[in-house]
């Protein structure tokens, strides 16, 4: 019987921002097949900017705990990967989702749990993070999961 390989992921059009500062952004399906796809459109927009290796690393694993967490807590069918360089000496990632409600809460796991420590990484690795809902207070119909990261000089 013959076996199949899966080859690497591939990434869907990465859309420019039309004005302001640089940035990439694409919907992918909210599946784990995904965060692989996710984690190269970081990887390809960072490699545009020039950015090096050890923020390239950073940022890939930033996104992959990002959309890991929209693809397990998130709903809808979508997640959106957006990354942006707002200044030559950072770099923003966010994931936006459609749950609303279920927003991200840094915890420590117990030693024995298989997971639950993907903001905690977050954490340590971004110079900043957040949540934003979207919409209005009135009906909330989605959220924004981002994290900032200094450009480290190659």
């Amino acid at each position: 019987m013959a076996t199949t390989l899966a080859g690497p992921p591939s990434l869907p059009p990465l859309t420019p921002h039309a004005s302001g500062h640089p940035g990439y952004s694409t919907t992918l399906a909210r599946v784990e097949e995904s965060v692989a796809v996710a984690r190269l459109a970081a990887c390809r927009s960072l490699e545009c900017w020039g950015i090096g290796d050890e923020t390239r690393e950073t940022a890939v694993t930033i996104v992959s705990e990002l959309f890991t967490n929209a693809v397990v807590h998130g709903t809808g069918s979508g997640a959106r990967v957006i990354i942006e360089r707002p200044a030559d000496d950072l770099v923003y990632i966010a994931v936006v989702d459609r749950a609303a409600r279920c927003l991200p809460t840094l915890r420590a796991p117990s030693d024995w749990e298989d997971s639950g420590r993907g903001l905690m990484l977050v954490d340590a690795m971004a110079d900043r993070w957040g949540c934003d809902r979207l919409g209005s207070p009135r009906r909330y119909w989605g959220k924004r999961v981002w994290a900032q990261l200094r450009v480290i000089a190659p």
